[in-house]
C-alpha cells in the first residue's frame, strides 16, 4: 500500500477533553487507511521539521476525510490545536500496518484503549460492527481506561459493542487498570485488540498468554521520520527482522500492530 505526503484540508476541530483534540481533515489518504494505521502530520512551524505520528480515529471515505483524536504534548500538536476550518496542514500516510480484522471472524473480540491509545480503537469498533454477517465476531467488548470522568468518545463507543469503563480516579466504571475492569466485570473473549501505554499492553500480553488468547497489541513509541529510515523506534522481536538482521522491528513501518506472542515488551 502506498503512502504520499499530501496537503490536506481541516474540516472542523474541537477540544473534547482538557487537552485531548478532535481534528477533521479532508484528504485522500483517507481512502486506502485502515483501522490502525496513523498519519504523520507536518508543523508549519519550519523549526519542527519531523512529522508528528498521530492515529487514525475514523475513516471517512464517503467524504474523504480522516478523523484524528490527539493529546497536546509538545510544540507541535499545541500548534496543531489551534488549527481552524480551512486551514491547510501536510500529512503523510497511510503509515504502518493496521488490525487483522480477519482475526476476529466468529470470535468473542474485546477491545482495550487506555489514554490517547483509545481514539484507534473507535475505528476498530466500527469496522467490526459493519462486517458481513459470515465475517463478523460473535460478540464484541469494549474496555476503555481513562485518567477520571472525561471519559471522550465512549458515547460513540457504546453504538458499536458492550462498553466497560476503568478510571484511574475511580470516578467511572471500576476504579482500577483495564485488566481490573475485565476481571471485576467477568469479560471473556478468544482475541483482544488493544492500544495504549507500555504497562497497559505488557498487562494484556501477560493476561492474554494466562487465558490462552490471542492479542493484537498497537504499540506507541516516539518516532522521528516514520518512514523506517531511522531505526528510533525499535522493538525487540522473537524473530530476526529482515531489515536489520537481529532480533528487532521497525514499530513505524513493521508496526504499529503486533501479535504479542512476537514482541518483547
Amino acid at each position: 500500500m502506498s503512502k504520499k505526503k499530501e496537503s490536506g484540508i481541516v474540516i472542523s476541530q474541537r477540544e473534547i477533553a482538557d487537552g485531548i483534540f478532535d481534528l477533521w481533515i479532508n484528504t485522500d489518504i483517507s481512502k486506502t487507511a485502515k483501522a490502525g494505521q496513523f498519519v504523520g502530520v507536518y508543523p508549519a512551524n519550519g523549526a519542527m521539521l519531523l512529522p508528528r505520528p498521530i492515529s487514525i480515529c475514523k475513516v471517512d471515505k464517503d467524504n474523504n476525510a480522516l478523523r484524528l483524536v490527539y493529546r497536546v504534548a509538545g510544540k507541535g500538536t499545541l500548534e496543531f490545536s489551534f488549527l481552524k476550518k480551512g486551514d491547510r496542514i501536510d500529512v503523510l500516510g497511510p503509515l504502518g500496518n493496521g488490525y487483522p480484522v480477519d482475526k476476529a471472524c466468529g470470535k468473542k473480540v474485546i477491545l482495550m484503549g487506555g489514554g490517547i491509545g483509545v481514539p484507534p480503537l473507535l475505528e476498530m469498533s466500527r469496522v467490526l460492527k459493519d462486517l458481513d454477517d459470515n465475517k463478523k465476531p460473535s460478540e464484541v467488548s469494549i474496555v476503555m481506561g481513562y485518567r477520571n470522568s472525561q471519559d471522550f468518545l465512549a458515547d460513540e463507543f457504546r453504538e458499536n459493542g458492550q462498553f466497560y469503563v476503568a478510571t484511574d480516579d475511580g470516578s467511572l466504571g471500576v476504579r482500577g487498570t483495564v485488566i481490573d475492569a475485565l476481571n471485576k466485570e467477568n469479560i471473556e473473549g478468544d482475541v483482544i485488540f488493544a492500544c495504549g501505554p507500555m504497562p497497559m499492553l505488557r498487562a494484556i500480553k501477560k493476561y492474554a498468554g494466562e487465558h490462552n488468547m490471542e492479542a493484537y497489541i498497537s504499540l506507541e513509541e516516539k518516532m522521528a521520520c516514520g518512514v523506517g529510515a531511522c531505526l528510533g523506534c525499535v522493538v525487540k522481536t522473537r524473530d530476526v527482522d529482515a531489515h536489520s538482521h537481529v532480533k528487532n522491528a521497525r514499530i513505524c513501518t513493521d508496526g504499529p500492530v503486533y501479535d504479542a506472542r512476537d514482541v518483547e515488551i
